[in-house]
Formats: structure tokens, C-alpha cells, sequence
């Protein structure tokens, strides 16, 4: 966290406008069937690759060693996909994230292909 915050501030989002969304065909796409479809927001401190022989030797008090360097980002999935970087906020006694960086639209799709 950054010094001379004060804690998590709500986030704030543009409407969305009808206008502004276009299907393949150019025709408009309206959006407020989707508005409502949940989906899985996960956020991921780091990750590593260990043998089984290993693995099957953890046990309470076992230490993994993640790739990530303590202070970097965490990672924001949306159903899987990498959407945004964060850091962690506690608010309420419970965990949050404040995102710093929104991947774009347009990084996601080529990240798809």
C-alpha cells in the first residue's frame, strides 16, 4: 500500500452506452442481456512449479517459494483471463484488491488467440 491513502475508495465505472458497442456485423449489441451473468473474479499473489516428490512433502509449516518478488502485483482473472494488476487493500477486516493497472480490451482478445 501506498503511504497517504485513506484505505479503499469505492470504484467507479462509465455507463455503458449502447451507442458505443457494435457487433461484427456493425449492427448495435445490446448489452443488458449480459448485465446480469456472474462470473469468477480470482486474484493470484504468484505461482511455482514444483516436482511431486515435493509436493507430497508439505505439511503444516511447509514454506513455497512463488516466482513473484514480494511488493509486485497481483494478477486479476476474470473466468480465467488476466484483466487487470492490483494490490492488496484490508477494509472491513476483510482482504480486497485496488487495481493499478486494467489490461485493455483489446490485449485481452490477442492474448486470446
Amino acid at each position: 500500500m501506498t503511504a497517504g491513502n485513506d484505505g479503499p475508495q469505492p470504484a467507479h465505472f462509465e455507463a455503458l452506452r449502447d451507442e458505443s458497442v457494435k457487433g461484427v456485423d456493425g449492427n448495435e449489441v445490446n448489452l443488458e442481456v449480459i448485465l446480469e451473468v456472474p462470473v469468477t473474479l480470482s486474484m493470484e499473489v504468484g505461482r511455482t512449479r514444483i516436482p511431486i516428490r515435493n509436493l507430497l512433502q508439505l505439511n503444516q509449516g511447509s514454506v513455497v517459494e512463488l516466482e513473484r518478488v514480494a511488493g509486485d502485483p497481483l494478477d486479476v482473472f476474470v473466468n480465467g483471463t488476466l484483466v487487470a494488476h492490483g494490490e492488496v487493500v484490508v477494509t472491513n477486516d476483510k482482504f480486497g484488491i485496488r487495481f493499478t493497472d486494467v489490461v485493455s480490451p483489446a490485449e485481452r482478445i490477442r492474448k486470446l488467440r
